[in-house]
C-alpha cells in the first residue's frame, strides 16, 4: 500500500517550489514593458500633434481677444476627432484636456460679455485667464505623453489583466 506524499518525505516542498517558480515566471511575463504597437503609436502621435496645434491656435485667439477685446470662437474639431484615441492612450492628460474643452464655452461666453468701452468684469477676466493657464498646462501634459516610458512592472500587469477581462 502506497501512502500519499507528506511534508516529511521531501516531495511536497519541490511541488511548492515548482508552483512558486511558475507563478513568478507568469508574473514576470505579465510585468514586461507594455508599449503600444506601431499603428497605435502613430495614431497617438497624430492625435497629440493635432490637438496640440489646436490648443496653440486657441491660445493665439485668446491673445487676439486680449488685444482687441473682440470675442473669438475657439476651435474644438481636432479634440472631437481624436478624443477616443487620447482617452485610450493618454491617461491623465486626456482627462485634463477633456475638462479644458468642457470649459471652453464658459470662456467664450465670458469674452462676449462686455461692459462700457469693451470692459470686462473681473470674474470674466479671471475665467478667461484661468482657461488660458489651464490650456497651457494641458498642452504641456499632452506633449509629455509622447515622452512617457512604457508601463512596466505592476502597472503593466494591471493594464494587461484589466484589458483581458474588459474584452470579455
Amino acid at each position: 500500500m502506497h501512502a500519499a506524499a507528506t511534508w516529511d518525505d521531501g516531495g511536497v516542498p519541490y511541488l511548492v517550489a515548482a508552483i512558486v517558480a511558475v507563478l513568478a515566471a507568469v508574473t514576470g511575463w505579465l510585468a514586461r514593458p507594455l508599449s503600444p504597437g506601431p499603428a497605435e503609436r502613430r495614431e497617438l502621435i497624430e492625435a497629440v500633434n493635432a490637438v496640440d496645434r489646436e490648443l496653440a491656435a486657441n491660445l493665439e485667439l485668446t491673445s487676439v481677444f486680449d488685444q482687441t477685446k473682440q470675442a473669438v470662437t475657439l476651435e474644438n474639431g481636432e479634440f472631437a476627432r481624436y478624443r477616443e484615441t487620447l482617452e485610450r492612450d493618454a491617461g491623465p492628460a486626456a482627462a485634463a484636456i477633456a475638462a479644458l474643452y468642457e470649459g471652453m464655452s464658459e470662456a467664450e461666453s465670458a469674452m462676449e460679455r462686455r461692459g462700457p468701452a469693451n470692459s470686462l468684469r473681473p470674474e470674466d477676466r479671471s475665467l478667461i485667464e484661468g482657461w488660458e493657464g489651464d490650456a497651457r498646462a494641458a498642452q504641456r501634459s499632452l506633449r509629455d505623453v509622447l515622452r512617457a516610458r512604457p508601463r512596466a512592472g505592476w502597472p503593466a500587469v494591471s493594464a494587461r489583466l484589466h484589458g483581458r477581462f474588459a474584452r470579455r
